[in-house]
């Protein structure tokens, strides 16, 4: 008599992933699995898989962070199941909540995905995902801009220079920075910490200028009905 196999085995794969390694944790419905560390090429990942696994359907996860998306478009390229999964939301048991290493962290991933818990963020296309990038360079950007008018005027305040009341306001009109430009100090080191921090300031300036204006026209053109509007 022969058996046929009528169901499709399955193949469960939990990654930590970091810049250089992946640690990674096979697991089926059969056996709890085994965890090794890898390059962290999703190629090697499904040579490896093609070799020890084949005839699986394979479900892999990993958590949302620094490295992107670029493995999971790869492993839907390969027909595999992937999710990129919220940290917050992957179960921990007792005293899993206070031990974290790699290792633990691809098994337990493993087991969320195996026992049918997880749930993948929203995956951008790539090109909204690269128009984000322009959108948070322009956030640095501000958020340098900020900061360096702020260090500007804590040295003024340090030295007791006062600034006139009609430059002091979140607005720096040229005039403004002219004044900054002809203050003078008792000593040369000062005034080079000020030009310091103005080269400074002129820099980031235009950085954030250049880039609003990129990032605008190109949602003009791309984004005609739904522009977002920033200043």
């Amino acid at each position: 008599m022969n058996t046929q196999i009528t169901a499709q085995p399955k193949l469960y794969i939990g990654i930590d992933i970091h810049k250089r390694s992946w640690k990674i944790h096979c697991a089926t419905d059969l056996f709890s699995g085994k965890s090794f560390t890898m390059p962290p090429k999703p190629e090697l990942l499904k040579t490896y898989v093609t070799t020890h696994f084949k005839g699986h359907e394979v479900s892999i996860a990993y958590e949302a962070g620094c490295c992107g998306y670029y493995a999971h478009r790869n492993f839907e390229d390969y027909g595999w199941r992937s999710l990129v999964v919220n940290p917050a939301d992957i179960h921990r048991k007792g005293k899993e909540r206070f031990t974290k290493t790699d290792k633990i962290d691809a098994q337990l991933i493993a087991r969320e995905l195996k026992d049918g818990r997880l749930e993948s963020i929203t995956i951008p296309d790539v090109e909204r995902e690269q128009l984000r990038s322009l959108f948070r360079r322009r956030n640095d950007l501000v958020k340098d801009f900020r900061r360096v008018k702020s260090y500007i005027k804590m040295q003024l305040l340090y030295f007791g220079v006062s600034i006139p009341e009609a430059f002091d306001n979140d607005h720096w009109s040229h005039k403004f920075r002219d004044w900054l430009e002809a203050l003078t100090f008792s000593h040369p080191t000062a005034r080079e910490t000020l030009d310091s921090r103005m080269r400074n300031f002129r820099f980031i300036d235009k950085e954030l200028r250049d880039v609003s204006s990129k990032l605008r026209a190109y949602c003009r053109k791309h984004y005609k009905k739904g522009l977002l509007s920033f200043t």
